[in-house]
């Protein structure tokens, strides 16, 4: 089953900060699982962070979901960043199926002009992917969303002044 959870990010964390709920939430849901040990869990994100951060901190988490497949575990994770990030109801707590999972793999949305920044910290670990998730579906892209018709903000605009 596919579940989402949005974590806020500045100006309620630092990316830094916001990383680390994000890794807990993360290992909290799979450490249940008598087939993975969550120290590995944790070592495999804390070798990811430089990279986590980066992608927290240029609000490419606001855009586009990290995503941890560990079947039946299907999870989206975005941040929430500027105002919605001060009132947003967040839920860490561990997402339910982690107990049946026998591996697992987050799936980062790298853009394509910082993945030979990030190649190395991916490439080390067999649990990290910039591939997209298998099975992934349009809800997991939240760019899915209504597009925006510049030209109409921009005719109501004109027409305020």
């Amino acid at each position: 089953m596919e579940r989402s959870r949005q974590i806020a990010a500045a100006p309620k964390r630092a990316a830094a900060d916001t990383w680390d709920v994000v890794s807990a939430l993360i290992v909290d849901t799979l450490q249940r699982s008598p087939s993975i040990d969550a120290a590995a869990v944790a070592a495999v994100l804390d070798d990811a962070a430089p990279l986590g951060i980066m992608l927290i901190a240029g609000g490419h988490l606001d855009i586009q979901p990290l995503v941890l497949l560990a079947d039946p575990v299907f999870l989206n994770i975005t941040t929430v960043s500027g105002d919605g990030a001060l009132s947003l109801d967040e839920n860490v707590a561990p997402v339910p199926g982690g107990a049946s999972a026998t591996g697992w793999t987050v799936h980062l949305p790298v853009p394509e002009h910082l993945r030979s920044a990030a190649k190395s910290i991916v490439e080390a670990s067999d649990h990290l992917s910039f591939d997209p998730p298998s099975g992934a579906t349009k809800s997991a892209d939240v760019r899915s969303g209504p597009a925006v018709d510049l030209t109409a903000v921009a005719r109501r605009f004109q027409g305020s002044r």
